[in-house]
């Protein structure tokens, strides 16, 4: 039983349907497994996260830190109607997202932090986010910033959102862009992949979640700057 106080400090909440796992085949051969991450593996993904915060490349830091205070707070019970998946390569974790319900009709998007690059794991969790706001917990729009330039192209302009200066987003920063129903299943067919249901053999290779070689994201980032110079 909470005692008084903390029952107190606890926000209400609305009724959030589950969002069902699916896999997807990457360009590499792999299988990426897209889930919901339970409560009992926050403190896991915290742990992953927290080197990540010092990361001055491609802004790492500053997605890290934020997402890492996101996830405290949904562990802690401080965020509203918040939810978190997760992408799962071989047991290895390879990327997340989060977000919350700002009410039944509006969905928030918060962070999206890719841990393997060059397969567009990104890409796949942010499109499943979407997939989970529009056609799971049924909204009509989610409120977008990004806090890239990667950011910005795949998500801004691969959809394309809508920008609405009217709607300031609760992260900050830029007004928002806005997924609308509309927007969503028009880019449905180009960019949301995945295959249901899950085999049990490989849904249950993704628990636990192991902490993946960070040094190799390392080198894939400072390949990716080499290119660009």
């Amino acid at each position: 039983m909470l005692d008084q106080l903390e029952a107190a400090l606890r926000p209400p909440k609305l009724e959030m349907a589950p969002y069902p796992a699916k896999h997807i085949l990457l360009a590499n051969g792999e299988t990426l497994v897209v889930r919901p991450a339970s409560m009992d593996e926050a403190d896991v993904l915290l742990e992953i996260i927290d080197p990540l915060k010092t990361l001055d490349r491609d802004f790492y830091d500053i997605v890290s830190a934020r997402l890492y205070a996101e996830l405290l707070g949904w562990k802690r019970h401080r965020v509203r109607n918040e939810y978190c998946l997760v992408g799962v390569i071989n047991g290895e974790l390879a990327g997340i997202v989060n977000g919350r319900m700002f009410d039944e009709h509006h969905g928030i998007s918060y962070h999206t932090l890719a841990l393997k690059r060059g397969l567009r794991i990104g890409a796949h969790l942010f499109a499943s986010k979407m997939e989970h706001h529009i056609e799971y917990l049924g909204q009509d729009e989610v409120w977008i910033v990004a806090e890239s330039p990667i950011g910005h192209r795949r998500w801004m302009i691969e959809y394309p959102l809508q920008q609405k200066f009217s709607i300031q987003h609760e992260l900050g920063g830029a007004p928002s862009w806005v997924l609308t129903r509309e927007t969503y299943f028009k880019a449905r067919p180009r960019l949301v992949t995945g295959t249901r249901p899950v085999p049990e053999e490989l849904l249950a290779c993704s628990h636990p979640i192991r902490k993946p070689d960070l040094r190799t994201m390392l080198v894939q980032i400072g390949d990716t700057l080499e290119a660009k110079l």
